[in-house]
């Protein structure tokens, strides 16, 4: 094959790749823009209070929830059906009575938990933080190191006031039936790529991250019913197994603050 006849066969090859690329981003905006339109789960107000779950002569642990809306429970009715108070009812089993309190706002980005902290802070400190942040970052523009060096952040604030924290690193996005293909796929890498830097600020800040969508992400994407009727949110199922992951770092964290 001679340069006479390769140049023309390169040029109409970059030009079909050319228009297929366009193609895909003028898909990916259309999705993002029918994601958008889309109907979800809204906050719960009923579930924005403080519970005591356990024996009232057990040893007391005062529990604190901090992030977006899933942490704050959208997509359930009932507080015990929130990743908070499933969480509470297996810490009341090991021995506490779990003084369970919620300053998580759906909706939230990394670079409010400075807020949520010192809400958290104020009056009694608590025995254990619980933050779940992460999707709101992934599916926004923004660099996931950033994002990640403002959990950090609030983590080390939280453990230099003595706070152990447990934090459930960006979920698996390439469960949420909500969002079409392939927007689906591309926010599902950036939550990826966001996980690994969150579980890296983490444990320098002296938290203990979990990973979510590597515990969890294969039975969120498998069964339809651990998210809530939105695909988006977890349901009460989905909770309960994001609460059975976080419950052993949050051992962790409770022994290491004891020696």
């Amino acid at each position: 094959m001679t340069e006479r006849t390769v140049r023309p066969k390169l040029r109409t090859f970059a030009y079909g790749t050319g228009l297929a690329a366009a193609g895909l981003l003028s898909l990916v905006a259309i999705e993002a823009a029918v994601a958008r339109q889309r109907r979800y789960a809204r906050p719960e107000l009923s579930l924005a209070h403080r519970g005591s779950v356990g024996r009232p002569a057990a040893t007391p642990l005062r529990l604190v929830l901090l992030g977006d809306s899933t942490a704050a429970g959208v997509g359930v009715e009932q507080a015990s059906d929130t990743v908070g108070g499933q969480l509470a009812e297996l810490l009341a089993a090991d021995g506490y009575r779990v003084e369970l309190s919620n300053v998580a706002v759906a909706g939230a980005r990394s670079g409010e938990l400075a807020t949520q902290v010192a809400r958290a802070l104020l009056g009694q400190r608590p025995d254990l933080a619980v933050i779940l942040i992460g999707a709101n970052d992934a599916i926004r523009p923004g660099r996931a190191e950033t994002s990640a060096a403002l959990l950090g952040t609030a983590v080390r604030r939280l453990r230099r006031a003595g706070v152990p924290v447990v934090a459930g690193t960006c979920p698996d996005l390439g469960a949420a039936r909500a969002i079409a293909q392939p927007l689906r796929a591309l926010v599902a890498r950036r939550g990826r790529t966001l996980a690994s830097a969150q579980n890296a600020a983490v444990r320098e800040a002296g938290g203990v991250p979990v990973d979510l969508a590597a515990e969890t992400g294969v039975m969120f994407r498998t069964d339809p019913g651990t998210l809530c009727w939105d695909d988006y949110h977890p349901s009460a199922d989905g909770y309960r197994l994001w609460a059975h992951a976080l419950a052993p770092a949050c051992r962790t964290a409770l022994s290491i603050a004891t020696h």
